[in-house]
C-alpha cells in the first residue's frame, strides 16, 4: 500500500543513527519519513512474545484473541507459527470476514444478536463450517437455529460458562471477576446443552474465561491470594461442567477453552482444557506491566509529534486521546515512554486533538520532535489508525492495514 511521507527529519537534541541503542531511537529512525500520528509494531518484540506464549502454554494450542490485535496481517503472521491454532473473534461480522480470508477456525468469543451477520454466515458454506458461535441463553440459540433452518445448515456453538470466584453464602456472597455468563454450575451447563441440541444446533464445547486470574496484574499478596483461590475452585468446577455436558451429548467435547495472557500456564495445565486463548501478550500494553508470570516486552507503540512548546518544561503533541475501555482511571490513559520522564498533565490528560506533556529538562523537546507512547490495552489503539508499520530494528519492514484500514468496524 502507498503511505504518504514527509521529508525525513532528525529530532532536535537527539542523534538518530542505524546503531540506535534505545527503542525510541530505533522507532525515530524507522519512521523518520512518516507523518504522525503513526502506529508501529516492533517485530522482534512481537516474535519473542509469541514464542513466550507458546512456551508458557506448554504444548496446549493457543487461540489468538483478535480484539487484542485488530490487524489481519499480524493475526495471519502469528497463526503461521507452531503452537497457535485458530482465532477468537469478538463480533459476528468480523468472524465472517476472517473466514472469508481463509481462517478456518473462528470461535466467536461473545454471544451475538446480529441477525444479518448470522444469516450471512449460515448462507455461506465455508463461513458456516469455520465459525463457532457463543451462547449462554436459549434466546441466542433460537436466533442461530432460525438462520440454520433457513439455509439448511447445522451451525456449531460453544457454551460460555461463568468462571468468576464467589466467596460466601446467600446474601453475603462476594462476586470476584467479570459479569459474563448466567451459566455457572454443571446442571446449568447440562440444561443449556440439551436445549441447544434440541434446536438442531451442534454443541462443540465450552469456554471459561477467568478474568480475575488472566486479566488482573499481580499487584499485591491479596490479589495473588484471590488468584490462587480462583484457580483451585475453577479446576474442580470446570471438570464437573465438562463431564456434565459430555454426558448430555453422549461424547467427549471437542473444545474446552480457557485462560488468557495472564494465566496461560495454569489454564493449559488443567486436565480438561484443550486450548487457551491469548492476545494482549503479543503487544503487551501497559495494563500488563504488573504481571509476574512473564517478562513484558512492549511491541506496539504510537508516535505523536510536538507541535508547540507553550512554556519551559512543557511540550504539546498533536493527538493522543486514545483512552482504553474499562473503569475511568489513570490506568486507562496512554503512557509517554520516550523520551524518558515525560508525564501527562493531570488536569488535561490525553487530549482529543492535542496532549500537553510535562517535560524534564534533560529531554529538551522542541517543535518537530517525536514522542512515543504505549496504549493501556492491546488492540484498541489500532482502531485509531488505518495502517500500522511493522518495524525490524530501525527500519520499516512493511506497512499493513488495520481492521479500520480494511473497512472493518465490528464494534
Amino acid at each position: 500500500m502507498t503511505i504518504p511521507t514527509t521529508p525525513p527529519r532528525a529530532a532536535a537534541g537527539r542523534s538518530v543513527t542505524p546503531a540506535a541503542r534505545t527503542t525510541g531511537e530505533r522507532l525515530d529512525a524507522a519512521t523518520a519519513g512518516l507523518p504522525a500520528p503513526v502506529a508501529v509494531v516492533d517485530l522482534d518484540a512481537l516474535d519473542a512474545n509469541a514464542d513466550d506464549l507458546v512456551r508458557r502454554a506448554g504444548g496446549t494450542p493457543v487461540r489468538v484473541a483478535s480484539k487484542s490485535v485488530r490487524v489481519r496481517h499480524v493475526l495471519e503472521r502469528v497463526l503461521e507459527r507452531p503452537g497457535f491454532a485458530g482465532v477468537m473473534a469478538f463480533a459476528a461480522t468480523e468472524a465472517r470476514w476472517l473466514a472469508g480470508h481463509g481462517v478456518r477456525d473462528v470461535l466467536l468469543g461473545y454471544p451475538t444478536v446480529d441477525t444479518v451477520a448470522v444469516d450471512a454466515i449460515a448462507a455461506d458454506a465455508c463461513a458456516a463450517a469455520a465459525v463457532t458461535f457463543m451462547v449462554d441463553d436459549t434466546a441466542q440459540a433460537d436466533l442461530l437455529a432460525a438462520a440454520a433452518h433457513r439455509h439448511g445448515r447445522r451451525l456449531r456453538v460453544c457454551l460460555d460458562v461463568d468462571a468468576s470466584l464467589r466467596v460466601g453464602r446467600g446474601p453475603l456472597v462476594v462476586h470476584l471477576g467479570v459479569r459474563r455468563s448466567p451459566v455457572r454450575t454443571p446442571d446449568d451447563a447440562a440444561r443449556l446443552a440439551a436445549a441447544v441440541e434440541q434446536r438442531g444446533l451442534e454443541v462443540r464445547g465450552v469456554m471459561f474465561y477467568e478474568a480475575q486470574v488472566a486479566g488482573l496484574p499481580d499487584t499485591s499478596p491479596a490479589v495473588r491470594l484471590v488468584k490462587a483461590a480462583s484457580v483451585r475452585e475453577l479446576a474442580h468446577r470446570r471438570a464437573d461442567v465438562v463431564d456434565a455436558v459430555a454426558t448430555v451429548l453422549g461424547h467427549p467435547l471437542e473444545l474446552v477453552n480457557s485462560g488468557g495472557t495472564g494465566s496461560l500456564e495454569v489454564s493449559a495445565a488443567a486436565p480438561a482444557v484443550t486450548e487457551v486463548t491469548a492476545g494482549s501478550g503479543l503487544f503487551v500494553p501497559t495494563l500488563f506491566d504488573g504481571y509476574r508470570a512473564f517478562e513484558p516486552r512492549p511491541a506496539a507503540f504510537f508516535g505523536l509529534d510536538v507541535v508547540r512548546v507553550p512554556a519551559a518544561g512543557w511540550a504539546t503533541v498533536f493527538g493522543g486521546g486514545y483512552v482504553a475501555s474499562g473503569p475511568a482511571s489513570p490506568s486507562r490513559l496512554p503512557r509517554p515512554v520516550w523520551p524518558a520522564g515525560l508525564r501527562l498533565a493531570p488536569r488535561e490528560g490525553a487530549g482529543e486533538v492535542q496532549t500537553p506533556l510535562r517535560v524534564p529538562a534533560r529531554a529538551d523537546l522542541r517543535v518537530g520532535d517525536r514522542v512515543w507512547f504505549r496504549h493501556a490495552k492491546a488492540g484498541e489503539v489500532m482502531e485509531r489508525f488505518a495502517h500500522v508499520h511493522l518495524v525490524r530494528g530501525d527500519r520499516v519492514e512493511t506497512s499493513v492495514p488495520t481492521y479500520r484500514g480494511e473497512g472493518v468496524c465490528a464494534g
